[in-house]
Formats: C-alpha cells, structure tokens, sequence
C-alpha cells in the first residue's frame, strides 16, 4: 500500500481469507484489519467455506479482528448443508451498497420506497432469488444443535483420518489439516524425485475418481502435485471415510 501510493496509486480494498480453498490457510485478521484501518481502505473477509465453523464455539476465535472489517461473506452451499447457490454477505455499512448500487426509474418506484428495504440495491442484479428460504428450511430442518453437531462430526473424522494418514508409511500429510480439509500426497519408499512422486499422485487421483467411489480434487503446495480430502456433505459417516481410504490405498498399491 505504501509503494501505490507513492506511485500515485489508491490502495481501495483489503481482502482477508478465512479457510483458503487450497488448504484452508486462516489470515490474520487482527493483523490485516489494522492496516487496512491504518491505511482508510474498504476491509473484507472471504470466509467461503470455513465462516460455516463459526457456528461452533470452540472455533470463534477465528473472528478474533473482525471489529476492523467492513464485509464478511460465507457460502453455506458449500458446508451448512444447503443447496446451491446460497451465500451470507454481512456488511457493516449497508448505506455504502445501497449508495453505490441503487437504482431507481420511474417503473421501480413504489408508494412503500424507503419503508421497507430494498435488497435489491444492496448487490448488483437486480432481479433476486429467494435464497434465504433455502437457509432458512436448514435451520429449521436441523436447529443451531443439528448443525453443530454435523460439523463436529466432519472435523473428528477429519482428525482420525488425518491420524491414520501420519501413521503411514506410504502416504505424506502436505499441510496442516483445517477443520475438515486434508492435503496429503502418495510417497511410497524407493520413489524420491518430486517430478516423479508428482506424475504418480496426478495417476492416483485420476484412479481415484475412476473408481467412483470417492470423488478427490488436486492442489499444489510448495509447487508439489498434492491430493485434498475434504469431508463436508451431509450424511457422510465414519464408514464412508473409512471405505473411501481403504480404497484409495489399495487403488494406490496398484500404480
């Protein structure tokens, strides 16, 4: 920020990541909404998939700083159990959206204009689905305590197959877990050359989702091809984690 604006520059917005996609990488929100304060710039947290966990106690910390941020938004499409599409956008000023978003022709005009709000104006389509209902069905459906314990369910599976994954001798955790999420890699002993161990973990997963039993995505990390495990959908067990890593190291024993 100091370099743009010493170059004529405008520094407009800070963006903070709660749970990167990659391998769930939390910033330091205390830390970044200092500056963004410091520096008079727009501050907001993309919590997509991780702003899901906040719902549990024991993982409210990760909000420590957002008392500096001006936005916050999660996709509880993606681990609150709803269908997609369905984000949550928390702003603290909405006057800002509706300031820089509203319209208003003489066909949207109407008696009530100013009594009631217009979410309309606090993004930018104009016409809007009726997403909250989809949310709303969720929590009805299952209550604060339903959901809770779902997520702490992903997470302790998370945590046995994170402890299964460190006991092999075969396979390689590649980042910390995060929450529910997994980054690990296929090392068998003998095969040593990061190009090779890349190729190999490219053939299993590619396997892996042949199989069709378990459908797994790839990310790199520190430039190596590695494999993420992420356990999220709603009637997922114990069982099937098992079975879907029983598998994965037998399909793997055959590359």
């Amino acid at each position: 920020m100091l370099a743009d604006k010493a170059a004529g520059r405008i520094p407009a917005c800070l963006v903070a990541n709660l749970g990167a996609t990659g391998v769930g990488a939390m910033d330091d929100l205390a830390a970044l909404g200092a500056i963004a304060k410091r520096h008079n710039i727009f501050a907001h947290v993309d919590a997509a998939w991780a702003g899901s966990a906040l719902i549990l106690d024991e993982y409210r910390h990760l909000l420590a700083g957002i008392e500096y941020f001006d936005s916050f938004v999660f996709n509880s499409h993606k681990w609150l159990l709803t269908n997609f599409d369905c984000s949550a956008h928390f702003v603290r000023n909405p006057d800002d959206l509706v300031r820089t978003l509203a319209i208003l022709p003489v066909f949207l005009k109407s008696r009530e204009h100013g009594a009631v709000i217009d979410y309309r104006d606090w993004s930018v389509p104009l016409g809007r689905r009726f997403r909250a209902l989809k949310l709303w069905f969720v929590i009805r459906s299952y209550g604060v305590d339903g959901l809770q314990r779902i997520l702490r369910n992903h997470i302790q599976m998370a945590a046995e197959l994170e402890a299964r994954i460190a006991a092999s001798s075969e396979f390689a955790l590649m980042a910390p877990r995060v929450l529910s999420l997994i980054n690990f890699r296929y090392a068998p002993s003998g095969t040593d050359e990061p190009e090779a161990l890349d190729a190999l973990n490219e053939r299993l997963l590619n396997a892996v989702n042949d199989d069709g039993f378990t459908y797994l995505t790839q990310k790199r990390v520190h430039g190596r091809y590695v494999i993420r495990f992420q356990i999220g959908h709603t009637s997922t067990e114990q069982k099937h984690v098992t079975e879907s890593w029983d598998r994965i190291e037998a399909i793997a024993a055959t590359l």
